[in-house]
């Protein structure tokens, strides 16, 4: 998709405070943070939704958990305790439609969390 908003960040088109990067995926500090350390983790291939993710993505997915447990050693959230978030359609809270994982941790988080 040329005019999606995390294709764009991608491509460099739009700037943002990127936190890692590999062939794979790209992840990027959020522009609205919901907790001290909330980073995107985003893959570089377009893919909407979660539910149009096959098998064939699933060495993606991995990679993207192994790429946040890393961050979250890096900004040492790790140990206190951090979430992952992969939101699915509007009522789920996707506002992008490029699936991304938030990295969030640096504060005790609630349950239930919506």
């Amino acid at each position: 998709m040329n005019d999606c908003l995390f294709c764009k960040i991608n491509r460099k088109q739009i700037p943002s405070s990127i936190a890692y990067e590999d062939e794979k995926l790209f992840a990027f500090h959020d522009i609205n943070p919901q907790a001290p350390v909330h980073i995107l983790i985003v893959p570089k291939i377009h893919i909407a939704k979660i539910y149009d993710t096959n098998q064939s993505h699933s060495s993606l997915l991995a990679h993207m958990i192994f790429i946040a447990n890393k961050l979250a050693q890096e900004k040492e959230i790790d140990q206190g305790g951090y979430r992952l978030v992969l939101n699915c359609n509007a009522d789920g809270g996707q506002s992008v439609d490029h699936i991304h994982l938030h990295l969030l941790g640096g504060r005790v988080m609630k349950w239930p969390p919506g």
